[in-house]
C-alpha cells in the first residue's frame, strides 16, 4: 500500500480523507507492526487508490489462468505513467511501441 500511495504521490491524509478511515488507523496498517485492515477498509482503501484489493496485496492483478494477457507489476505501472501525459506526449509513445513492434527481433519471435 505506501509503494502505491508514493507512486500516486498521495498523502496518508489526504488518504484518510477519500475513504472516511482515521489517519491513526492507516498508520497502524502501514507500520512496524502491519496490522491488517479489515474487508470494508481493504475495499475502501482499493476504491480510493483505484486498484484492486488483491492488487494491495500481493502487487499485481490476479488473472483468470485462461487469460491471454498477463498483467504485471511493470506492464501497470507503464499504463499509470501513460494515462499521466497529454496526447503528444502518448503519441510519441505509441510510435515508439510501433517501432519495437516492427523490429527484427520481434518478427523472429513469431
Amino acid at each position: 500500500m505506501r509503494s502505491e500511495l508514493n507512486f500516486q504521490g498521495i498523502t496518508i491524509k489526504e488518504l484518510s480523507a477519500r475513504t472516511g478511515i482515521p489517519v491513526a488507523t492507516l498508520d497502524c496498517y502501514l507500520g512496524a507492526r502491519a496490522t491488517v485492515p479489515s474487508v470494508d477498509a481493504a475495499l475502501k482503501i482499493a476504491g480510493a487508490l483505484q486498484v484492486s484489493v488483491e492488487y494491495l496485496v500481493i502487487g499485481e492483478e490476479v488473472r483468470n489462468k485462461n487469460s491471454p494477457q498477463k498483467n504485471n507489476r511493470e506492464a501497470r505501472d507503464i499504463i499509470r505513467w501513460i494515462e499521466r501525459l497529454n496526447s503528444e506526449q502518448c503519441e510519441a509513445i505509441l510510435k515508439l511501441i510501433s517501432t519495437f513492434n516492427k523490429s527484427p527481433n520481434r518478427e523472429k519471435e513469431q
